[in-house]
């Protein structure tokens, strides 16, 4: 399972649909508009909805860092939230042998934060000189924008990228941990400029056009060399280098973090994160040195753990005075929107099923983005909701996560999505949530709703390793999605000539009658 919360990939029951027209009825109810059989009538209702706030905390461990987020942003809305990675690192193999008189000449991290890869940017040196052995050959270097949240013009668009050395324990693989846990951190190994931009260079000799050296696309900062030197050539043959298990407590990982106080956050893959260190020695039965590469393993098997700071002084999220008017939904920690039928909903829903036989084609809950937030962030497309049950618990004692029973019952229904978007491009946008076989089971089988709500997040829901099926309702890429957004709630004081009142969130349910 744990292979799949680093697929990239997020496909949902249905698909993610995006119109910019108004949407059909359910294919749960279709049949009842067939040959006039049916007349169908749309009605608004209030639903009770509010702020659910996650204290800045998520689990962001390797089983949930399907991306690692690096970078720090700052907003009116949500305030300042700065990102963090820490991560181990492994020997290829154990009880190496680096030869005899090993030095170390360069040590680099690369990172390869996602870009577009449709702008390129090519510069070609016809008489660069290679500085191993002074070889005449071409250097050509390839440069691309990379995918970037936030403000990129904030100090001309760069970010101070450092890298420190864990002095703390980051337990296994598959130990549970926290995005607000800050572990211990010791000498500064590296700093370089990200100017928002990542690279990859091809040298080739110009006497046979053979590959000198070729890096992939990424972002490289240059490593304290004489700490590689101490740490690990220095250790051949002892017993901090005989095994795993001794290595990751001697050297306990690395942290990338930023210094700015705000700008912009950038995500990549922790399955491939690079550390290679650069040495040369001598080979047995050899009198020179030589050039040689080692990779340490970084990647997979490791503990990968994000870490999020946020302050949210002055922020509006944390303004008491908004209350439930305003819906803010933010990932990696920040808070969660609870939407509940209230109890004068149900009953005049049921009034009419009763009394006027009026069977529900299609029920939405429908939500709209903030009118007054009018900023230039990308609005998201994708965001989930699922089921809580205030009595049912987990073997935790947590409030059970569980799909609604629309995404649950209807995902092979034709057409079918549980949510849609609209007008993503203007202000305001909304969003639709179906929630028609929830309401038909409450409204025309009776089930208990008292205790019951919707939990709505950014992000995707993930799928499972076989990639036919999804995950489950608690594998989202919440955990690392840069997402934020603010939805309309209800203001009961708000006067009903108010231009943002129609923009309020609602309950739309379209019936019919024979």
């Amino acid at each position: 399972m744990k292979r799949a919360f680093t697929i990239l990939s997020m496909v949902i029951f249905g698909g993610m649909l995006v119109y910019n027209c108004e949407p059909d009825p359910d294919s749960l109810g279709e049949q009842l508009f067939l040959d006039g059989a049916a007349q169908g009538d749309e009605i608004a209702y209030d639903v009770t909805a509010y702020n659910i706030d996650n204290n800045d905390s998520i689990r962001s461990d390797a089983s949930k860092l399907g991306l690692a987020t690096l970078g720090a942003f700052s907003e009116s809305q949500f305030g300042m939230q700065r990102a963090a990675y820490y991560t181990q690192l492994r020997l290829p193999a154990y009880d190496p042998d680096f030869g005899a008189s090993a030095t170390v000449d360069s040590v680099v991290l690369v990172i390869k934060p996602t870009y577009a890869s449709d702008s390129i940017t090519t510069t070609t040196d016809e008489n660069y000189v290679y500085p191993d052995g002074s070889v005449a050959a071409k250097k050509v270097f390839n440069r691309y924008p990379a995918t970037k949240y936030g403000r990129t013009k904030i100090n001309s668009g760069n970010l101070t990228f450092n890298v420190n050395e864990v002095t703390e324990f980051l337990n296994g693989y598959s130990d549970i941990a926290y995005s607000n846990k800050i572990y211990g951190t010791g000498q500064l190994l590296g700093s370089k400029t990200f100017d928002g931009y990542v690279s990859s260079v091809a040298i080739t000799k110009d006497s046979d056009n053979s590959s000198i050296f070729t890096s992939e696309v990424g972002f490289r900062i240059p490593l304290l060399s004489s700490f590689f030197k101490t740490k690990i050539i220095d250790k051949k043959g002892q017993p901090e280098l005989k095994d795993v298990a001794t290595f990751i407590r001697y050297f306990r990982g690395l942290k990338i973090s930023v210094t700015d106080p705000a700008g912009y956050l950038v995500q990549f893959s922790p399955s491939n994160v690079e550390l290679v260190m650069y040495y040369k020695s001598i080979d047995t039965g050899a009198t020179t040195s030589t050039q040689k590469k080692y990779a340490f393993s970084v990647g997979n098997g490791n503990a990968h753990i994000g870490n999020y700071v946020y302050d949210r002084a002055g922020a509006a999220v944390k303004n008491p005075a908004i209350g439930d008017k305003k819906l803010f939904a933010q990932g990696m920690g920040g808070n969660s929107i609870g939407v509940k039928f209230p109890v004068e909903t149900i009953t005049k829903l049921k009034k009419l099923y009763n009394e006027k036989k009026a069977a529900i084609i299609s029920a939405k809950i429908r939500m709209y983005t903030d009118p007054s937030w009018n900023n230039k962030l990308k609005k998201p497309s994708l965001l989930t909701i699922i089921q809580r049950d205030k009595d049912v618990k987990d073997e935790k004692g947590n409030e059970k996560n569980i799909f609604t029973n629309d995404l649950l019952l209807l995902s092979a229904t034709p057409n079918f999505a549980y949510i849609r978007a609209y007008d993503l491009d203007k202000n305001p946008s909304y969003y639709d949530f179906t929630v028609t076989q929830s309401l038909k089971e409450i409204v025309e089988a009776g089930a208990n709703y008292e205790r019951k709500y919707f939990k709505i997040d950014v992000g995707n829901f993930l799928q499972s390793s076989t990639g036919t099926t999804l995950a489950g309702p608690q594998f989202t890429s919440r955990p690392f999605s840069t997402d934020r957004i603010v939805f309309l709630g209800y203001d009961a004081n708000m006067p009903i000539t108010d231009p943002s009142k129609k923009y309020e969130i609602k309950l739309r349910v379209t019936y019919g009658t024979k």
